[in-house]
């Protein structure tokens, strides 16, 4: 490879490093900020609050910051959320040694995490295709390698976890939090230099709250026109509201009454991303050879419900471990697989703000499901409320199989080597608008908080 390839491909690199550092990070207070409210509260109900306060600024930034991302620019974006998150973090161990830790200041500080956290993820996933051309590699490969990565990190920041909790305290896991935001930021500052999509663009139309608004409604238009998308947003947000009751309440709740505490919620959660990574290196092998929709949809029913089952049921860790790998690998195909319809589907100038918008759709009941969880769990017991969720899960999980939209997933968005190509719908759209079409669209993945 000469000089000129090598250098091609250091944005990449540093954007797929720069997110696993930030996935591990965000692994180790997925674990560690539930543990800590469990430890200093001893209250479920708490737990629950403290996960709404989190996920709910998440889901108005999403709505709200497409049009910001790209006109502040995508790497400048990146850089200042990781270094807000990574604050963030790190105040609450310090404020809670300093014995001045609040409740109200936990979710606060929670909530100021969540605003920062999703444009910046954003940012990183919208440059993906850019910088996958930028690179010679293929958008297929680039996308199952960002998914891939992500896993990795995940089942590793999980792992690293439950030990850490276990030898030194929940306390010290979130100050090596907030260190891999700061890793991630400097990553971002450094190795995306010079690539154009990451700098800020010029707008059409002058800074003004009308432009604002015409950029935000076009977001939606777009996604409300897309009948296949609008039905992965609408089952996605059914996923993600359960496994975010599942990872804020339930499994923390069942591994400390029934389990071994949190080093078999550090043991579970990775083994979860083990099968997730090799589901997700799998279908980037030999996935274009089967039927998108097939696997998607034999995939999607085995990745969550049977977890919520097999806790309510058993009392021990080995049935869970060998339930949470199985469907590790069945979740570790989904994202994939939506990555590439999506980034075939979706117009490049409107990728910041649809990727908001979908976003903001499939995390719309996450607030809704830490919560619930926490008060199900103290008013039906652990059991109950894993039943509960469970049930939940399998019935958003079975759309696929009921809803004609879904039929189109084979055809949507179809990628050659090079660049996707828009669907019709992606035509529609930019023509009746601003924006002409473009290739290489993109948008963040609505993908379930941990397939």
């Amino acid at each position: 490879m000469n000089g000129r390839g090598d250098r091609s491909r250091i944005p990449l690199i540093a954007v797929l490093s720069a997110n696993s550092v930030s996935t591990a990070g965000t692994s180790l207070t997925l674990i560690g900020v539930p543990w800590f409210v469990l430890e200093t509260t001893g209250s479920a109900g708490r737990a629950g609050v403290v996960a709404f306060c989190a996920t709910l600024p998440i889901v108005v930034s999403a709505l709200i910051g497409g049009p910001v991302i790209d006109r502040i620019g995508r790497r400048r974006v990146s850089v200042a959320s990781d270094l807000v998150c990574g604050l963030a973090v790190a105040a609450i161990p310090l404020l809670h040694h300093a014995d001045a830790l609040a409740f109200w200041m936990l979710c606060a500080l929670m909530a100021v995490g969540g605003l920062a956290h999703t444009p910046g993820n954003t940012a990183r996933y919208v440059l993906v295709p850019d910088l996958a051309e930028h690179a010679g590699t293929t958008l297929p490969r680039a996308a199952s390698l960002f998914d891939a990565v992500s896993r990795g990190a995940r089942m590793v920041g999980a792992a690293l976890a439950g030990v850490l909790i276990a030898l030194v305290g929940a306390e010290t896991v979130l100050l090596l939090d907030a260190a891999t935001f700061l890793t991630s930021a400097l990553l971002i500052a450094a190795g995306v230099r010079g690539v154009r999509a990451a700098e800020p663009r010029k707008a059409a139309a002058p800074v003004s709250l009308r432009a604002y608004r015409t950029e935000l409604r076009e977001g939606f238009a777009y996604l409300l026109s897309n009948r296949l998308l609008l039905a992965v947003v609408v089952m996605v947000l059914f996923m993600n509201g359960t496994d975010q009751g599942w990872y804020a309440v339930l499994l923390p709740v069942h591994a400390a009454a029934e389990l071994g505490g949190a080093g078999d919620i550090g043991l579970l959660t990775a083994l979860f991303g083990a099968g997730g990574l090799t589901g997700a290196l799998l279908y980037g092998t030999v996935g274009h050879r089967f039927s998108r929709r097939a696997v998607f949809t034999v995939c999607v029913v085995l990745c969550g419900a049977p977890r919520y089952v097999v806790a309510a049921l058993t009392g021990t860790t080995l049935p869970l471990a060998v339930t949470m790998v199985l469907s590790g690998l069945a979740g570790g195909v989904l994202n994939p697989i939506l990555t590439t319809v999506i980034y075939g589907t979706v117009p490049d100038e409107l990728r910041s703000r649809v990727s908001g918008v979908i976003t903001a759709g499939c995390e719309l009941a996450m607030p809704v499901g830490g919560l619930a969880a926490g008060l199900l769990v103290e008013s039906a017991g652990v059991k109950g409320a894993l039943l509960a969720m469970g049930g939940v899960y399998l019935l958003a999980t079975l759309s696929p199989l009921v809803f004609p939209a879904w039929r189109t997933m084979d055809e949507a968005g179809v990628v050659t080597d090079r660049a996707p190509v828009p669907s019709q719908a992606a035509k529609e759209i930019s023509s009746s608008g601003p924006c002409a079409p473009a290739p290489a669209p993109g948008a963040r993945t609505p993908r379930s908080s941990e397939s």
